[in-house]
């Protein structure tokens, strides 16, 4: 039994919470009550600005493509005769971006250069992995009849063509790979976004990033340098354009889903015991790999020590097509025949 001094200090039945406390749920309903309109009104945003935006550029007049197993694939081609350079690039890039390279190398070459699945204006047809492009890129060299061409990898795209000289080691006549050590997860782990950001947000993300020209430009600076011409707008469309056609949006978020192509270290290692030509070349202000990234890429892969360019930052290609061309003609001298 309860005594009558026990129960004199209990709060009567009815009596209201302690103020603190009621306030405290009075700011959690309001806060809830406009995250819901914030939603809302983002949701409203992200719909209309969709739907205004929903206008699909055309691929420029005049491009080449060739088929390569189940894509159809575009290349550029420069130069009209010499020892053939296939030129791959890496992520968010396209052929387009060799532009200041390709000229140089074509005074002796035959230059190629191909958009692989996912980028450019390469059909769009996923799985956008190291297999696939791989193949790609593999089913080009048949498909040009390309005999032991020196195969140049940018970022991204040097894994890409190190994989095919693995599986393929007679076809090919050098390996460069340039601003790239091949590895998975080198320049960072895959991307968690296609998580994080659902339709429609993610279609409103996307627009908002490609058609900013300062958002471009500011992305284009940091990843190039001060060496590197500025982007006109013939330049901020070369960028652009790719991500505005038919079915780019959906390659975007496809290739999220498998993040940067790479590597295992194991298997890259493989390329030590390949009797081929190899090269490295980085820029040596190059802020996506570390100060060591270089030089434990050529020990990795059986390479000579790397070329090093002063000053330059990611896309040496870009900055720095005069070294980049002596770097890769160096290594085209020496082409197993």
């Amino acid at each position: 039994m309860i005594s009558a001094e026990e129960t004199a200090g209990a709060p009567a039945a009815g009596t209201h919470a302690p103020p603190g406390r009621s306030r405290a749920r009075r700011w959690l309903r309001r806060l809830a009550a406009a995250a819901a309109v914030l939603v809302v009104a983002v949701t409203v945003f992200s719909f209309a600005y969709n739907a205004a935006t929903a206008g699909r550029a055309r691929p420029p007049a005049g491009l080449t493509y060739v088929r390569t197993g189940d894509l159809m694939t575009r290349y550029r081609v420069w130069g009209s005769g010499g020892s053939p350079i296939v030129l791959v690039h890496g992520a968010a890039e396209s052929a387009d971006t060799w532009a200041r390279l390709a000229p140089l190398l074509a005074r002796d070459h035959r230059v190629y250069a191909i958009d692989l699945d996912g980028a450019g204006y390469t059909t769009r047809r996923g799985p956008y992995t190291v297999d696939h492009q791989t193949r790609q890129l593999l089913a080009f060299l048949d498909a040009m009849r390309l005999d032991r061409p020196v195969l140049a990898g940018h970022s991204a795209g040097a894994a890409i063509v190190a994989e095919a000289v693995l599986r393929a080691p007679t076809r090919a006549g050098g390996l460069l790979l340039l601003d790239g050590d091949a590895l998975a997860g080198g320049a960072g782990p895959p991307s968690f976004v296609h998580h994080l950001v659902i339709p429609p947000y993610r279609t409103t993300l996307l627009r908002m990033v490609v058609r900013s020209d300062r958002l471009i430009r500011t992305i284009y600076s940091s990843q190039c340098g001060p060496a590197c011409p500025s982007l006109d707008a013939a330049g901020l469309d070369v960028w652009r354009r790719p991500y505005e056609v038919a079915g780019a949006e959906a390659g975007v978020w496809g290739m999220l889903r498998y993040g940067v192509a790479g590597l295992p270290a194991s298997r890259l290692g493989l390329l030590r015991g390949v009797n081929l030509p190899k090269a490295v070349v980085y820029g040596a202000e190059d802020h996506v790999f570390s100060k060591t990234s270089a030089a434990d890429t050529a020990r990795r892969i059986g390479a000579p020590p790397p070329t090093l360019i002063p000053g330059a930052r990611h896309l040496t290609m870009i900055s720095s097509p005069d070294q980049v061309a002596r770097a890769v003609e160096a290594l085209a001298a020496q082409r197993r025949p």
